[in-house]
């Protein structure tokens, strides 16, 4: 299972679209309450994360599934560049990648769908 959680819908449902076109199992959720919900109670293979969520914190969440998870793989999305420098590998332990929010949606499936089998 791929979770994907982003603020934006519609390019989140884009993504959840082409990862089911590579096999994979897709949820879209919005928020870091329903993350942390779903983290509580299912097993996520690699988790698709927004860096500037707007409802919570995509910290939160990545450091609750690295604690809850420890084997599932985040695939940060930003529209900033602020972690360009690499520094989010050593705060997150189990980040994977750190892509801009404009990568090709096909190139984003084959990212994660490598980073959620490696899990």
């Amino acid at each position: 299972m791929i979770l994907i959680v982003a603020s934006n819908p519609k390019l989140s449902h884009i993504w959840a679209r082409h990862l089911r076109r590579n096999g994979e199992d897709a949820l879209v959720l919005s928020t870091q309450n329903e993350a942390v919900s779903f983290l509580r109670n299912c097993t996520a293979d690699a988790i698709v994360l927004d860096l500037m969520l707007e409802e919570g914190s995509a910290f939160a969440i990545a450091d609750f599934a690295s604690y809850r998870q420890p084997d599932a793989k985040i695939v940060f999305v930003t529209r900033d560049t602020f972690f360009s420098d690499g520094s989010l590998f050593t705060h997150i332990p189990n980040a994977a990648a750190i892509l801009q929010e404009q990568t090709p949606p096909n190139d984003l499936a084959a990212i994660v769908s490598y980073h959620g089998r490696a899990s």
